[in-house]
């Protein structure tokens, strides 16, 4: 029998049949295949979700009234509000993203885009009219780069950069309690916070893309696409940030 003929799936239950050795090696074919293709799905949802990101915002930016509403609220304990409403709308939304149902996970996706959106009105308003004119270009290219070598480490190296959970966690918690802290106080956190918080969000773009390499099944590529885009736009913050300090 001709087996250059077969798909994988086919060969496979051929050469079971007759407990051929090959069968092995064909099962790893099949394991590389369906994980490329799983790589595919979740890096294409990631740039449909910035994407969808650069056109939403764009609508939410021609609006005066929201652009002065969301102004409104980077000031003292609003602020803080926001940031709880954000996370509480993302953690909503990333729940979503992880549904059997695939319908959920587009609406998760769709709801984390949009949250972020939101949340990013007051800085881009302020990058667009009060920085440089190419700030926004710089730390776009500057957080893409990033975000493509740190993720072409996670997933060509060996290493499993499942260990840096725990160090992630405590660093968030650090983080929140200075923003916290610099509201209620009236301190800037400044330039260093605004460095480490990179650090931070590069760490959390190592972690999740191991997670696509070990914990992810196929057919997760959506929730996966939601864990990498915000860590993506996590980075893109802060670097943004970095750049405007300058003007």
């Amino acid at each position: 029998m001709n087996l250059s003929s077969l798909t994988v799936k086919q060969k496979i239950i051929y050469l079971k049949k007759n407990n051929m050795a090959q069968t092995q090696d064909l099962f790893i074919d099949i394991q590389d295949s369906e994980k490329a293709i799983f790589y595919r799905k979740t890096y294409s949802h990631v740039a449909l979700a910035i994407l969808l990101f650069v056109v939403v915002e764009y609508f939410l930016l021609q609006s005066e009234t929201l652009v002065n509403f969301m102004l409104s609220l980077t000031q003292g304990y609003l602020w803080l509000l926001l940031l709880g409403g954000f996370w509480l709308a993302t953690n909503f939304a990333e729940n979503l993203a992880h549904k059997v149902s695939r319908d959920m996970q587009y609406l998760g996706l769709g709801l984390y885009v949009i949250a972020e959106a939101i949340i990013f009105v007051p800085i881009l308003y302020i990058a667009i009219n009060f920085s440089s004119p190419d700030v926004l270009q710089q730390a776009g290219m500057v957080t893409l780069f990033l975000f493509v070598g740190l993720s072409a480490v996670a997933l060509f190296t060996k290493t499993d950069f499942s260990f840096l959970k725990s160090a992630l966690m405590i660093g968030f918690f650090i983080a929140i309690g200075l923003i916290v802290a610099g509201t209620i106080f009236g301190f800037d956190l400044g330039l260093w916070f605004s460095v480490a918080m990179v650090a931070l969000a590069a760490g959390t773009i190592l972690y999740q893309t191991s997670k696509l390499k070990y914990e992810y099944q196929p057919d997760q590529y959506v929730g996966a696409a939601v864990g990498l885009f915000a860590s993506f736009m996590l980075l893109f913050w802060y670097v943004l940030r970095i750049f405007m300090s300058r003007d």
